[in-house]
C-alpha cells in the first residue's frame, strides 16, 4: 500500500493514499487518548467525547445533517487506547469532511444541554450493554482482576457510572484541551485523491488549529503478576462461561505476532484445537474462543467458553489447561502453522478491498510507529515459527501468570 506522509507545523500528522478504482473517499481522524489516558476518578470521559464530537461544534450546530445532504456517513469507536473518527462521501465533496472535522477540533460547542443529551446517552448505554446485558459485566469484574496499577483496570465505557453522573463542564473542557488538538491527531486520507491538492486543504482546513496543553503520557506500569487470581460470581444467565487471562506483550513488541497464531491455532475455526476437542469431542462447551487485547501497551491472552449446564466448571477448567499444556509441550504439526499463517494473509488481503479499512489500518500503524507496517506485517508473521510460539506459550501461559473467572449461571 502506498502512501505520503506530512506533518504540518501544529503537528498534525497527516497520511494519504491514494487509491483510484473508487469514487467514495476515507476521512479518518485518530485522535491518541483512549481509556488508559483518565484520570482514575473520573473515568469514562473518552468514550463520552466520542458522542460529545457529534453534539455540534462551535459553527456548525448539526455534524451529520450536512454530511447526508452531500451523501456522506461518518461514525466513531474509543477502545483503552485511541479514538477513531471516520467520514465516508464522495470524493467531489471532501471539502465537506474538512469543514466539519476541522471545525470540530477547533472547539466544541461545550453548551449545558449537548452534556446533558451526550451525558445521558452514556449512562443507558452503560446500564443496557453493561449491566442489564447477560455477560455484560464481564469485563468490569475481569479487568480489576487481572490489572492492579495500570489503567487497563477499567472499561472504556468508564469504572463507576457515577463518573459520567458527575462530570462537570469545566472537567470537559479541560479533557478537550488535552487531547483533542493537532499535535495529538492522525488525518488519514485515502481514496481517489490527489496529493499536492489533499495537502494543500488539511493547510487551509487545519493549518491554523492550535495546541492548548501539551500532554506527556507517563502511566503506572503492571508489575508482573506472580499468583494465581480466581474470582466466582453468579448471575441470571443461560449458562455458566469460564474466563482466563494471561498478561503478555503489547502490540509493538515482536513476539506479538507468535502469540496471535496461538491464539489462532487455538480456535480460529473449526478445525482449531479448542473447538475441535473441547466442542466437538468432549462436548464440555457449546463455544470458546481464544484471543488477544491487541494493547498498545502489555496486554491479555484470552480464552472464553459457554459451558454446557451439565458439566462443571472445574472438569471444563481443567480441560482449558489440558489444551495448553499440550500447545507448551508438543511441536505445532507444519500444514498447522501453515494454515493459520495463510488466514491471516486471507484477511488482510480482503481488508485492502475497503479504503475505509485501508484508512484505518494506516492510522493504526502511524500510532504504534510504523506506519509501513500495513505492507509488512505479513512478512513478520510469516517468519514466526513453532519454536516461536512454544516458547512464548510456555513463557506466559502459565498459572502464576494467569486470571480465572467463572461466571455461574444462577439455575445451573
Amino acid at each position: 500500500m502506498e502512501f505520503k506522509q506530512f506533518t504540518l507545523d501544529n503537528g498534525l500528522r497527516l497520511i494519504i493514499h491514494q487509491d483510484t478504482s473508487t469514487p467514495i473517499v476515507a476521512f479518518n481522524i485518530l485522535y491518541d487518548v483512549g481509556a488508559r489516558d483518565e484520570n482514575e476518578d473520573l473515568t469514562g470521559f473518552a468514550h463520552l467525547f466520542e458522542h460529545l464530537m457529534f453534539g455540534g461544534s462551535k459553527n456548525i450546530p448539526q455534524f451529520d445533517t450536512p454530511l447526508q445532504a452531500v451523501g456522506g456517513q461518518n461514525n466513531a469507536f474509543t477502545s483503552n487506547d485511541m479514538t477513531n473518527y471516520y467520514i465516508t462521501l464522495p470524493k467531489q465533496n471532501i471539502d465537506t469532511a474538512f469543514w466539519l472535522e476541522s471545525d470540530r477540533m477547533l472547539d466544541l460547542a461545550f453548551t449545558p444541554k449537548s452534556l446533558e443529551v451526550q451525558r445521558s446517552v452514556v449512562i443507558e448505554e452503560f446500564k443496557q450493554r453493561y449491566l442489564n446485558q447477560p455477560y455484560g459485566d464481564v469485563w468490569l469484574l475481569l479487568r480489576p482482576l487481572a490489572y492492579k496499577k495500570h489503567p487497563y483496570k477499567w472499561a472504556t465505557i468508564g469504572k463507576d457510572i457515577k463518573h459520567i453522573e458527575d462530570a462537570r463542564m469545566e472537567d470537559v473542557k479541560a479533557f478537550f484541551k488535552r487531547h483533542y488538538n493537532p499535535e495529538n491527531a492522525i488525518l488519514v486520507i485515502a481514496g481517489d485523491v490527489n496529493v499536492d491538492e489533499m495537502l494543500t486543504k488539511t493547510n487551509h482546513w487545519f493549518g491554523d488549529i492550535k495546541n492548548e496543553d501539551k500532554y506527556i503520557r507517563n502511566l503506572p506500569q503492571e508489575p508482573q503478576q506472580t499468583e494465581a487470581r480466581f474470582l466466582e460470581v453468579e448471575r441470571d444467565v443461560p449458562q455458566s462461561a469460564i474466563y482466563k487471562t494471561w498478561h503478555i506483550c503489547d502490540k509493538k513488541d515482536p513476539d506479538f505476532y507468535a502469540y496471535d497464531l496461538a491464539t489462532d491455532i487455538l480456535s480460529r475455526g473449526n478445525s482449531s484445537r479448542l473447538y475441535q476437542t473441547l466442542v466437538k469431542e468432549k462436548e464440555l462447551f457449546t463455544e470458546i474462543n481464544a484471543y488477544h487485547m491487541g494493547s498498545t501497551d502489555n496486554g491479555l491472552f484470552v480464552i472464553s467458553g459457554k459451558v454446557k449446564n451439565t458439566v462443571d466448571l472445574k472438569e471444563a477448567d481443567d480441560a482449558i489447561v489440558n489444551c495448553i499444556e499440550e500447545l507448551k509441550n508438543e511441536r505445532i504439526p507444519a500444514n498447522e502453522l501453515i494454515k493459520v499463517k495463510n488466514k491471516v494473509e486471507s484477511t488482510d488481503a480482503f481488508s485492502h478491498i475497503s479504503v475505509l479499512n485501508k484508512a484505518m489500518k494506516l492510522a493504526f500503524a502511524a500510532l504504534l510507529g510504523d506506519i509501513n507496517l500495513v505492507n509488512t506485517e505479513n512478512e513478520l508473521y510469516a517468519k514466526v515459527t513453532a519454536d516461536d510460539i512454544q516458547r512464548v506459550v510456555q513463557k506466559s501461559l502459565i498459572p502464576t501468570n494467569c486470571s480465572t473467572l467463572y461466571y455461574k449461571a444462577k439455575n445451573n
